[in-house]
């Protein structure tokens, strides 16, 4: 028997490096692949008690690094959502999960045909990056503000100017959060499974970063920037947020 496509599909797109033409290391060793372990579990897991049939899939990259003009990462992203479109057909709503130099490759490929948002994790957004390819999509970025590896200011700044190229788009600021998410790991992936399940409609977004995406193309980057603690935590329609001990921040 033939197995039924899923209804939606998330796709998962880890870091890697600014130039490196060898394949990533396999299993463990692989660890921008690992670090993404947790979040693929937290979502997979939330479809599921969702009653859902979601494809949680992660992109395979032929070389770890972005290497400049011929982006690889990019290019593996939109192979993927190829096949996907080949084995599912064109209505399948699609979000992409990436971190770092995996987000900056999902928010690349935002402009494919399936996808329907993005949600970047301590993403690298460089300057000079497109942002036309983001319109009619929903943009979420997360970043810490201890993030010594790629720069909160520079996903604030992409999130305004994707919403003036037409993106819906918002960022969340998690305080003491770091580059690897490893500080406060368990807020960033209850925020992470949130974000993309209420992005695909399998959930309901936190009010503040619906409200934020509303915001009109005029909007100040500060106005669609949120902060996890003050602006969506307890009392505000989505719960204390906690670290791994287990402390509420």
């Amino acid at each position: 028997m033939a197995q039924r496509p899923p209804s939606a599909a998330v796709l998962v797109l880890h870091g890697g490096r600014e130039s490196g033409t060898g394949p990533p290391p396999s299993g463990l060793l692989n660890l921008p692949g690992t670090r993404m372990r947790p979040f693929v579990r937290a979502v997979s897991r939330a479809a599921r008690a969702a009653g859902d049939d979601v494809l949680v899939a992660r992109v395979r990259y032929v070389h770890r690094g972005w290497n400049g003009a011929r982006a690889d990462p990019f290019h593996d992203a939109v192979a993927a959502l190829d096949a996907l479109r080949e084995e599912a057909g064109e209505g399948l709503p699609v979000v992409l999960l990436g971190h770092s130099m995996g987000a900056r490759a999902a928010l690349r490929a935002a402009g494919h045909p399936l996808v329907r948002g993005v949600v970047g994790l301590a993403p690298w957004c460089p300057p000079g990056d497109p942002v036309t390819q983001l319109a009619g999509r929903d943009v979420v970025l997360v970043h810490g503000n201890r993030d010594r590896m790629t720069s909160p200011q520079a996903s604030q700044s992409l999130t305004a100017r994707g919403r003036r190229a037409g993106a819906r788009s918002c960022m969340v600021t998690v305080r003491d959060g770091d580059h690897a998410m490893i500080r406060r790991a368990a807020a960033w992936h209850r925020l992470t499974t949130a974000l993309v399940t209420g992005l695909l409609g399998s959930g309901s977004l936190p009010g503040p970063v619906a409200e934020a995406l509303a915001l009109p193309t005029t909007a100040e980057a500060t106005e669609g920037t949120l902060d996890l603690d003050a602006d969506l935590g307890s009392g505000r329609g989505f719960g204390p947020f906690q670290d791994r001990a287990g402390a509420r921040r």
